[in-house]
């Protein structure tokens, strides 16, 4: 499953999905870089570029990998003055790799295509607090939708209840010739206890376009350019965003 130039690091099981035959097993991987991480429309580099790869083994209709990128993370803090009459605000930014596993299975019928998986997101150094999600998807020829249900495993506590936070994922893509076009949708609902409804749900939309760059007959590596609008409520900032990304990826075979 090919995540590298995915705003999705949710993973699809209808677009990521290489089929192989019921007796092979297949093992590949790929490297790649992005001039700004944008994870289903939330800035998860903060604006900087990312260096991303991962691992994927596919065996009839099963599919299991890893996948990898660096994150940052701005963050603000406040800092009360020795006399308490003012408060400094300093912006920081958390640095840290995130990691994700997932596995599951699929299958390809004429035009139509499926998948059943579920995802684990963990990051390094508590950047962001890890979550998993199961992973439901279906597609028709340059038509594919996903329904991705979550959980973020806090360690955030109010008189001591937990508060994790549970949501719905939504996205269509259709793709045709290269060009691609995606719409998201984040549902949260915050659970056990929460004082507030702490994020709003919220979309966004992504265009784009990928191919791959063949010199002489040879694959030299595939590149993608992109935009992301993001809804001002998905990314809790009072203007919406607009991202332009650019990215190359190579991908490699490990076991055929």
């Amino acid at each position: 499953m090919k995540k590298a130039f995915l705003t999705v690091a949710a993973i699809t099981a209808a677009t990521g999905l290489n089929i192989v035959s019921a007796n092979a097993v297949e093992l590949t991987g790929n490297a790649g870089l992005v001039s700004n991480y944008v994870f289903r429309g939330a800035d998860a580099s903060n604006g900087k570029a990312a260096a991303q790869g991962g691992l994927d083994l596919n065996a009839g209709m099963f599919y299991a990998g890893t996948w990898l990128s660096s994150v940052q993370v701005a963050k603000t803090v406040e800092v009360l003055d020795p006399s308490m009459a003012a408060v400094d605000v300093t912006e920081t930014e958390d640095s840290g790799v995130e990691v994700d596993l997932y596995a599951g299975f699929g299958n390809t019928v004429g035009d139509f295509n499926w998948g059943v998986g579920a995802t684990y997101y963990g990051y390094t150094d508590n950047v962001i607090d890890p979550f998993i999600e199961a992973n439901l998807s279906a597609g028709w020829k340059w038509l594919s939708i996903s329904i991705n249900p979550g959980k973020f495993l806090s360690n955030e506590r109010d008189n001591n209840i937990k508060l994790d936070q549970e949501y719905i994922y939504y996205e269509a893509t259709a793709e045709v010739k290269g060009f691609y076009g995606t719409a998201g949708y984040w549902d949260w609902d915050q659970i056990k206890g929460a004082p507030d409804q702490s994020i709003k749900s919220a979309g966004y939309f992504e265009l784009g376009y990928g191919d791959t760059l063949t010199v002489n007959n040879i694959d030299l590596f595939d590149y993608k350019i992109s935009y992301v609008y993001a809804d001002r409520d998905l990314i809790a900032n009072d203007q919406s965003q607009n991202t332009l990304i650019f990215g190359i990826t190579k991908n490699f075979s490990i076991l055929k």
